[in-house]
């Protein structure tokens, strides 16, 4: 269950949605704030922040669908090829 609770100050709208009572995401201004607990895998963390990136850096992109697909493609048969010739087939 998400709460959110919404703190009107100095004009300045401050959302911040509580998540389970063990994080706290906060929006403030022109940035956005998370709060865990110390426990938390530094690995997962990190995944978290590859993702965040990723989504980042996708928004930005004028590549179209298509051209993505295409790359992926292209990709995903280069390995296939190199794989093969590591296995003898």
């Amino acid at each position: 269950m998400i709460q959110i609770v919404n703190i009107s100050v100095k004009s300045s709208l401050k959302c911040i949605y509580l998540v389970k009572k063990e994080m706290i995401i906060e929006r403030k201004n022109d940035e956005i704030i998370f709060r865990l607990k110390g426990n938390i895998d530094v690995e997962d963390l990190q995944d978290l922040t590859c993702l965040l990136e990723f989504k980042e850096i996708g928004a930005k992109s004028k590549a179209t669908q298509g051209q993505v697909d295409d790359l992926v493609n292209k990709i995903k048969k280069g390995r296939w090829d190199k794989t093969k010739g590591k296995i003898g087939l």
